[in-house]
Formats: structure tokens, sequence, C-alpha cells
């Protein structure tokens, strides 16, 4: 009875894993069918799930409706940047906060705690007249530096500082090592599944942003691929849901490829974190 109640739990956990599975999955498979399906297909009812034929013209309609070429090298710039600003700002700080005793530290680790629960919308008009008064509004600028420090990357890395043996850092000292050096030939290394993990949400964040690029931004030279995806919904004078499908297949199947090749540093990030 004890085993027959052990593998009906199992039958249970599996279950609901593949519920919740669906659950995510199922968007994503809806928009990669329907984008190459025709659009009678996809307004018929009761909908169909296989296009009876697969339309890759759908792809190219969406890439020749804009400059998407741009789009896609200003999301990588903007999302690539800020990534960069983010680590050669979190990095010390984390460092900082987890290895050295100063006045204040533990009431400045908790502003930058605070930082966590104010969302971008709430700051965005004073940040907008501080760009506007530099110069820096309709530039790729003033996507970058408003989000060039991370209080989220700041917290995740300090605490896999905090997890490093104090020996490891006065080994190092006693070789007269200097603290820029333990930080970065040592410190870093070490937390590298939690510096991969940090990236790859931070890029998909700022790759997939739709609210600073539209509110920063007014010409296509400097517009990202989201609000290019968005624009698509005024091709040809009618909303096209198969071009707009093919427009967030082209947003998000890079995200999937990264994802595909890290999600073995993530999966060591959660469990380094949990010891």
């Amino acid at each position: 009875m004890q085993r027959i109640g052990i593998k009906a739990w199992k039958a249970v956990e599996w279950l609901l894993l593949a519920a919740v599975a669906l659950a995510f999955v199922f968007p994503f498979l809806w928009m990669f069918l329907t984008a190459f399906k025709t659009m009678p297909e996809v307004y018929q009812f009761p909908p169909t799930w296989w296009p009876e034929s697969w339309q890759f013209e759908n792809f190219e309609t969406a890439w020749r409706s804009g400059p998407f070429l741009t789009y896609v090298w200003n999301s990588f710039l903007v999302a690539a940047g800020i990534l960069v600003l983010q680590l050669l700002t979190g990095v010390p700080a984390a460092y900082a906060f987890a290895r050295y005793r100063f006045r204040g530290r533990e009431a400045l680790f908790g502003l930058t705690l605070i930082a966590l629960m104010i969302p971008a919308q709430v700051i965005f008009l004073p940040v907008y007249v501080e760009l506007s008064h530099w110069g820096l509004v309709n530039t790729l600028w003033a996507l970058i530096l408003p989000y060039g420090a991370s209080a989220f990357g700041i917290f995740l890395l300090r605490q896999s500082f905090m997890q490093v043996p104090d020996e490891i850092i006065e080994a190092a000292r006693l070789d007269n090592a200097s603290e820029w050096k333990i930080m970065w030939t040592i410190m870093v290394p070490m937390a590298k599944p939690v510096l991969v993990t940090f990236g790859l949400f931070s890029f998909i964040y700022h790759w997939n942003d739709y609210f600073w690029p539209l509110i920063m931004t007014n010409s296509a030279e400097v517009r990202t691929l989201p609000i290019g995806i968005s624009m698509l919904k005024a091709v040809e004078g009618g909303k096209l849901w198969n071009v707009i499908m093919a427009g967030n297949m082209i947003l998000v199947l890079p995200i999937l490829a990264i994802f595909f090749f890290a999600q073995r540093h993530i999966i060591r990030a959660f469990v380094y974190q949990s010891k």
C-alpha cells in the first residue's frame, strides 16, 4: 500500500509539472504555428493546429515592413551595453558589500534593496527631463545609461561572493595580490554560474523592453526590435496576426537560443545559491 501511495503521489507530481510546462509552452507553440498560417486560417473557427501550407513569406513580409536589421542591431547594442555597465558597476559594489566592513554598509545595502522595489515607470519622468537637458533623448545612450547599475545584480553577486571561504581571500592577500586582482581573478571566476544567470536575465529583460525605448526614442534609427514589432499592427492598414507572430518569432528566437546554451549555468547558479 505504501508503494502504491508513493507511485500515486509521483504520478500527481508529474501531472502537475506537465500542466505547468504546458501552460508555459502553449503560447510559444501557438505563436510558432500562427506565424506560418494564412490569414483565413488565423481567423478560422474552430481553430486548426497545423497550417495547411507553411507560409514562410510571413517572415519576409515582417522583415521588409521596416528597417528590421537596424532594430535588431540597436536591440543588441542596448542589451549588451547595459550588461557591460551593470557588470562593471555591480561586481565592485557586490565585492565591497560582501568583503569589507565600513560604516553605513548595512544602510547602503538596504537602499540597494529598496531600489529593487521601484519600477522604472515611477521614475521615468525625472530621468527623461535629465536626459533631455543633456541632449541624449532619441539616442542609444538614453536607453543604456539609466540602467547602468542593477540593484538585483549587486544583490545576487553579493550573496555569491559571501559564500567564498575567507581562507581563499587571505591566502591571496598573503601572496600580495591586490584587491582588484582578487576580485577579478578569484571572485569573478568562482561566481561564473551566477554571472551567466544574471547576464541572461539582464539581456533578456532589455532585449524585450518596450516601455523605455517607446518614451525615449522617436525615430527608426534608434528604435529597438520590440518597437518595430509593435508597428507591424499597421502593416498594409490592418492587423495581420500571422505577420505579427512572425515578427514575434524574430524577437524570441535569439533569446531561446541563448537560453538553450546557458541553461546548464543557470541550473548550477540556483544549486550553488541554495547551498
